[in-house]
């Protein structure tokens, strides 16, 4: 089991493209989602078990969250049910298919998460701890999420995804504070280049930034680059893939999908471990790699995070269908 730590919320996304009601008003669609909210549910479609361990609020949008996370297979048992409302994302997407989000999430149920909360001790069928996006700056979520880590390092594969939202973080001197913490117990960091130039500039050299966190005690360290493929950083030395042609409708979920790819992949390949991280040889890395950019993909030919299946994938990668 992958235990998901991160926020679930609601994605408003905003249909400028169609008329208004006659009374006036924006059109819009309410979606769950939220990036943990989107790889829990990923990582099970794609055939291994997860769970989820952040506060979900009691409103009518966190019931509805909820009941997706339940009806997909993911094991609630570490949620907490919290007061708070639900976080909102105004999603707007460009002509390229790439979002622009807009968020309310000041004291919202995602937050509403101690340390003192967390489980006092997690079953063995956990392996792997995945956590991400803007809850890891949010308090006290984010300082409880710090301290499962450091109690769980080199015991349980932890593996990070910042998914930087620069709106959504007014400190960023104190996002690094909090991303250098985790990374010192990380074996696995998955970031995307729009990630590493929102963090470290446009100029960013991405090896030596991977190279410091390889140096750090990470296993792996995965950068996504939208069609462009992605690149890994290992002991192995650096692999490259190149990205799949497929015909976009948004890119919404392609990063969330390429992480459960990545993660579901290891689970299956008995290799959800750091020692097996540590172990693996380039010609792995890159079928790994390989398969998370095809299952990227085909949330990329879809409208909003509509993650794939595993029975999805394996049509991709057979060539029984084109993505």
């Amino acid at each position: 089991m992958i235990l998901v730590c991160g926020e679930a919320l609601i994605d408003l996304f905003v249909e400028s493209g169609r008329p208004a009601p006659e009374r006036g008003g924006l059109p819009a669609l309410a979606v769950a989602g939220g990036s943990p909210f989107n790889l829990a549910i990923g990582i099970r479609r794609l055939g291994a078990d997860s769970a989820f361990l952040a506060g979900l609020s009691a409103d009518a949008f966190g019931r509805m969250l909820a009941d997706r996370l339940t009806a997909e297979g993911v094991d609630l048992a570490f949620a907490k049910e919290s007061p708070r409302p639900t976080p909102l994302a105004i999603v707007s997407t460009g002509a390229d298919g790439h979002p622009a989000y807009t968020f309310h999430a000041e004291a919202c149920a995602h937050a509403d998460l101690g340390p003192a909360e967390l489980p006092a001790a997690l079953p063995e069928r956990v392996r792997a701890i995945a956590m991400g996006s803007f809850s890891l700056v949010a308090e006290p979520v984010g300082t409880a999420y710090a301290a499962l880590a450091a109690r769980e390092a080199r015991r349980r594969v932890i593996s990070l995804d910042p998914n930087l939202r620069l709106g959504l973080i007014p400190d960023l001197d104190r996002w690094h504070a909090r991303f250098d913490e985790l990374v010192a117990n990380a074996d696995i960091v998955k970031l995307s280049d729009e990630d590493l130039r929102a963090a470290y500039g446009t100029h960013a050299d991405e090896a030596s930034l991977a190279q410091g966190w390889l140096d750090a005690g990470v296993a792996l360290v995965v950068v996504t680059a939208g069609p462009d493929g992605a690149r890994a950083y290992h002991a192995a030395g650096p692999v490259a893939v190149p990205g799949r042609p497929v015909t976009v409708i948004d890119t919404v979920g392609a990063g969330d999908t390429f992480h459960a790819a990545l993660l579901a992949r290891l689970d299956r390949d008995g290799r959800l471990s750091r020692d097996a991280l540590l172990g693996l040889d380039a010609e792995s890395l890159r079928d790994i790699l390989s398969e998370a950019v095809a299952a990227a993909g085909i949330t990329c030919t879809r409208l909003g995070a509509d993650l794939p299946t595993r029975g999805d994938l394996l049509s991709v990668l057979s060539g029984e269908v084109s993505a």
